[in-house]
């Protein structure tokens, strides 16, 4: 998916203007720094208070540099600390060059011991410097131009005062903290959730720490000996920074695992999109969710659960592959970010590694345990645009899974009933069965020896606007939008009153009809099928459903109890689509069915892979040692339909025979085919020929 031709421009602007902003901020401010420099010393001005006072202030600054690379840890959003105090302090003294080198002294000997996050410090640096200018400026606006040589020092520090510095600090505040907004938060247009409530306990503390410079400036006029005696309450306040940072980042862990939350799991994908946007690369995101998990807390415990999902926090956090990263993000679902990827298929291939590490047996109290998970991935640009739509519609392929059984799947927005333009196409399916514009279509089914088995009913729609809508497509979206009993109780009754017509002309061919296994849980469904046959008056044997393994997955005893309902009104039963699903074998015991149907995948490369060829005879043999007719799908050239009849098939169905016909084709199809049946067409050659040898010589036929 593309972005919308209004989108596209802002978005290429963003990318031109935004990462050039922490450079045009470096630029500035070195050019603005070398410019103050250079005029300080071409005046014969220090660049730096001497003496006691510049002592005690280098001390001071050494002191807050030792605690802040202590702390470990970068400066969120810049920080209000105890650095940017002590330079507030020089500033409202000695002017803006000493406060710069202070400001810088602390940015960057912390960032020289932090190697791996130089480049942050040196946008730090650049900001501080041209939010010392900003604060600078306000205080020249009071008249006040202060210097090494001619430091200020007002009459009295009162309340006099307070306008300067609530100005100077103000101006600090608002040019340094609103350019690191700018340079280094995510450019999505909005301050994130977390961040903002950080601000605002960060803006409390740095009101503050700010409070002290005034303090400060005194001291270093009247007893600078004392200066490093600062050490103590800047260090204190700047803790408490550092506590309400460590807060907020609590809000942002699973308490269980330690793993990321959704909360976080948001934040960080606007950071990897946005990334991925400006570089021109794919990002994804692989929603994982536990199979059965649910039956671990019933049996075991809720303890025994919660340990289970830290061995499975521990074994997703070693699988990870490099920069990828996982949140949990409730219950036993979990997230993965691939803030980078290389395409879709890489994408899906990472998520399968990631389920197959999960699915390895578990050890707890000496139980083992095998965990099945189910995966859902989306890729942008491809699937969405922002987070919120990543994560959604990765939740969308990740329930896909789960219902196929799959393992993993990638999003696919023909499968997702809540995109606008399926919405809008569900409305109208849905008024189309009302008006009756839904039709059915039929495909036979024939024996070798010619005779008409029977027909399959499938459902076509001739949208008004968009044409043949394929019936994946619409079916699909019944399924999941609930409307699936609707579309099944239109198809049988359908099917049933052409059967009947059918049966009123003489033709009596058993019609087959699928059912979901929505249709199989519905309660009541053997009930309502058996009064459809009573009312159009068909006989149960005329009709055949088409189920799949799938029907068994959900509610095995609900399913097995309709079946059994079904098969005792009478109703014929076949089980579609065999090979394609899981646990074949142990399905098809339970199941009561008469017939199967070998799906068409196999049956296409029957006469050119061994593989197939020997699938297909094994499936042969299995059904028929159970007593079960067997039909293949798909059969499309006279090669397949040879090798079938070889290896003993009872019947196929397939364009070779005919593809599906509307009611009035299949009609004069059937009435063509009644006496003889159907034949391809070199045996209906030969047969001809054979008969002509047959004639006696100057017979004439009229």
């Amino acid at each position: 998916m593309k972005p919308t031709d209004s989108a596209a421009p802002a978005s290429r602007l963003r990318q031109l203007v935004v990462p050039a902003l922490p450079a045009a901020i470096v630029t500035v401010a070195s050019l603005a720094l070398a410019t103050g420099v250079f005029r300080t010393l071409g005046v014969g001005d220090a660049l730096f208070p001497g003496g006691a006072v510049g002592w005690s202030l280098a001390i001071l600054t050494g002191v807050i540099v030792g605690h802040l690379v202590a702390l470990g840890r970068d400066r969120w959003w810049g920080g209000t600390g105890s650095g940017a105090a002590l330079a507030l302090a020089v500033l409202l003294l000695y002017g803006w060059v000493p406060a710069t080198l202070v400001s810088l002294s602390v940015v960057v000997l912390v960032g020289a011991a932090r190697r791996h996050r130089w480049r942050q410090a040196v946008v730090h640096g650049a900001v501080d410097v041209l939010g010392i200018g900003a604060a600078a400026l306000g205080l020249a606006a009071f008249g006040v131009v202060s210097t090494v040589r001619q430091p200020w020092t007002p009459l009295a520090w009162n309340l006099s005062v307070l306008p300067e510095v609530v100005v100077t600090a103000g101006g600090y505040l608002f040019v340094s903290r609103g350019l690191l907004w700018l340079s280094l938060t995510p450019r999505s247009g909005q301050l994130p959730a977390i961040p903002r409530t950080a601000v605002v306990r960060q803006a409390l503390v740095g009101i503050a720490l700010l409070g002290i410079a005034p303090l400060i400036a005194v001291c270093a006029v009247n007893a600078p000996l004392l200066l490093p005696l600062f050490a103590v309450p800047l260090i204190a306040l700047d803790s408490t920074l550092w506590i309400a940072r460590a807060r907020a980042e609590e809000q942002l862990r699973d308490p269980l695992t330690g793993l990321p939350n959704r909360q976080w799991l948001l934040e960080r994908t606007w950071t990897a999109l946005d990334e991925a946007e400006r570089i021109g690369v794919r990002s994804a995101l692989v929603l994982i969710d536990l199979d059965r998990f649910r039956s671990v807390n019933d049996t075991l415990g809720h303890l025994a659960g919660d340990r289970l999902l830290l061995q499975i926090a521990d074994r997703l956090r070693h699988a990870l592959p490099r920069g990828a990263e996982a949140a949990r993000l409730g219950g036993d679902e979990f997230a993965v970010l691939l803030p980078t990827t290389d395409s879709l298929t890489s994408s899906q291939r990472v998520a399968r590694n990631l389920v197959a590490a999960l699915s390895s047996p578990l050890d707890l109290d000496g139980l083992t345990l095998v965990l099945e998970a189910s995966a859902g991935v989306a890729v942008f640009p491809d699937h969405a645009l922002d987070a919120e739509g990543l994560l959604r519609r990765a939740d969308v392929a990740m329930y896909q899974a789960k219902r196929d059984r799959s393992g993993v799947e990638l999003y696919e927005a023909k499968r997702d009933g809540n995109t606008p333009d399926r919405l809008g196409l569900l409305g109208d399916l849905r008024r189309a069965l009302d008006a009756g514009d839904v039709e059915l279509h039929y495909q036979p089914k024939v024996g070798f020896d010619g005779h008409v088995a029977g027909l399959e009913a499938l459902v076509r729609w001739v949208h008004p606007d968009r044409g043949r809508v394929p019936p994946d497509e619409f079916i699909a979206i019944a399924e999941s939008s609930g409307l699936m009993p609707r579309l099944t109780e239109y198809v049988l009754e359908t099917a049933l009153a052409q059967v009947a017509r059918w049966r009123a002309m003489g033709l009596e061919v058993p019609v087959a009809v699928n059912v979901s296994p929505r249709d199989v849980h519905s309660p009541g469904f053997a009930g309502a099928v058996a009064a459809r046959l009573a009312r159009h008056r068909v006989p149960p044997g005329a009709l055949q459903l088409e189920i799949t393994e799938h029907v068994l997955l959900e509610d095995p005893q609900r399913a097995a109890d309709t079946l059994a309902g079904l098969t005792a009104h009478g109703v014929k039963m076949s089980l579609d689509d065999f090979g394609t699903g899981y646990s074949s074998l142990v399905h098809l015991r339970r199941l009561p069915v008469s017939e199967l149907k070998i799906d068409r995948s196999f049956v296409a490369r029957l006469a050119v892979d061994t593989e197939d060829a020997e699938i297909v005879r094994c499936t042969l043999d299995l059904a028929h040692s159970l007593g079960l007719l067997v039909v293949a799908e798909g059969v499309e050239d006279d090669e397949t339909w040879e090798r079938l009849r070889d290896l003993g098939c009872d019947a196929v169905q397939g364009w070779l025979v005919a593809a599906a016909m509307p009611p009035d084709e299949t009609t004069a199809w059937l009435r063509a085919r009644g006496e003889h049946g159907w034949h391809r067409e070199s045996e209906t050659a030969a047969l001809a020929a054979e008969k002509a040898a047959e004639r006696p010589s100057g017979q004439v036929l009229n």
